[in-house]
């Protein structure tokens, strides 16, 4: 099991997290919508943003952090997407 955080330009509605696994959204002032959440393995991760791809939405970041990172440390990985 992995936590991560993903951050997605605007705001989608808060019904969609069964949609997206159960993670949790939430909606920044900076009009930025956070899902976060544990996931099982970087597989669940690559079809979480398959699917907010899917429907258009523009990436940020996103934030995997815990024992199953690449580095098997317990450190982070992040990877911005700003333009």
């Amino acid at each position: 099991m992995q936590p991560i955080e993903i951050r997605i330009k605007g705001q989608i509605d808060r019904d969609w997290s069964d949609w997206l696994g159960s993670l949790a959204i939430v909606h920044t002032t900076r009009d930025e919508t956070v899902i976060s959440g544990v996931v099982r393995d970087q597989a669940a991760i690559y079809g979480i943003l398959h699917q907010l791809s899917s429907l258009g939405l523009q990436l940020l970041s996103v934030t995997c952090t815990g024992k199953d990172t690449p580095d098997k440390q317990g450190g982070s990985v992040n990877v911005m997407v700003r333009d």
